[in-house]
């Protein structure tokens, strides 16, 4: 539990990591909604196993965030799924909102944690309207973008993180953390749309479900690992691949893509394998988006990572091509 970890000096004492970003676990009401109970006190949840009642209030979350010693928290919000509509969006946007002053207020080290608020709405632009004028009007160093990414179309989806990262810039240059989202082209349109770090389980959720046909992550279409196709295959999963499984040090890489498909289909190490892989993938494609913006050549980083990934512009996802274009990057 959390005060085993505070004894460990912290989740960075406990697991050697450097800097570390903790969700509030609002997103629980999402995942367990047939467990929960909403209520303007907290959350409570029902274990599956022997029905026992934990109750996560605001202040609870805090208290045991703070146990963790996370360099970032969030606070507890009220999330409900992209796709619901009516009077239960608004109710859930305001009551995140009374809850970012509970959780301000119980947070007994802002000096050495951040609290970042969680913007919420639904898809209501006049609702995230009003959830973001009352946020930045706190004392707070950054904002999420929740309740995204639960089944929206993706038109709808870009033009909501436009709306809540509009506004920040001309603040205080405030970090902006984009909730669950984790396609490679999600993350690169949504850098150009503002936001700064990315908070979802896709490429550990995709490297160890045995349900999904194994893609690991490269900078083209995903390699389904799990196909027949992929058996005569001598080459490494992507030859510049930096993480453990390739030894990009090594004059070949480490692994083919034929024993990792051998690996797939019988051997749970191939979820360790594909798992380090898609991590290191998406911190090589995140240091590429910061290297190109330091550099001054974002856009030509955008049109070759779409010419890459896709191909032709025919290819591109048109909701893509719109939101880029919304920032004045033009494709071709």
């Amino acid at each position: 539990g959390p005060e085993l970890i505070k004894q460990a000096h912290g989740l960075h004492g406990f697991i050697s990591w450097w800097v570390c970003l903790q969700d509030s676990g609002g997103f629980q009401m999402v995942s367990l909604v047939e467990l929960s109970e909403v209520a303007e006190e907290g959350v409570r949840f029902r274990s599956p196993y022997n029905g026992e009642e934990i109750r996560l209030t605001p202040e609870k979350s805090i208290e045991i965030q703070n146990a963790l010693g996370s360099d970032i928290m969030m606070q507890l919000d009220d999330v409900v799924s992209s796709t619901v509509t009516g009077p239960r969006v608004e109710e859930a946007m305001y009551r995140s909102i009374r809850w970012l002053d509970r959780c301000i207020a119980a947070n007994s080290k802002p000096a050495e944690q951040s609290l970042f608020a969680i913007v919420q709405g639904g898809l209501d632009p006049a609702l995230r309207t009003k959830c973001l004028e009352e946020m930045t009007r706190r004392d707070v160093p950054g904002f999420a973008i929740g309740g995204l990414s639960g089944g929206e179309a993706k038109d709808q989806f870009w033009r909501m993180v436009t709306l809540s990262t509009d506004p920040l810039p001309s603040l205080w240059g405030s970090p902006g953390v984009s909730d669950t989202w984790g396609y490679a082209t999600d993350l690169v349109v949504c850098v150009a749309l503002g936001c700064d770090m990315f908070d979802c389980v896709f490429p550990t959720r995709t490297a160890g479900a045995w349900g999904w046909p194994h893609p690991a992550h490269v900078p083209r279409p995903a390699l389904a690992l799990g196909s027949r196709l992929l058996t005569p295959a001598v080459l490494g999963v992507w030859p510049h691949a930096a993480c453990a499984s390739h030894r990009v040090f090594l004059p070949r890489p480490r692994y083919s893509r034929a024993f990792l498909h051998a690996l797939v289909r019988s051997e749970t190490v191939a979820m360790h394998l594909l798992t380090v892989h898609n991590i290191a993938y998406q911190l090589s494609l995140m240091r590429s988006i910061r290297e190109s913006i330091v550099e001054q050549r974002f856009p030509q980083f955008v049109q070759d990572f779409m010419t890459t990934m896709y191909g032709s512009r025919e290819r591109y996802p048109p909701w893509a091509v719109e939101a880029l274009a919304s920032v004045h990057i033009t494709l071709e």
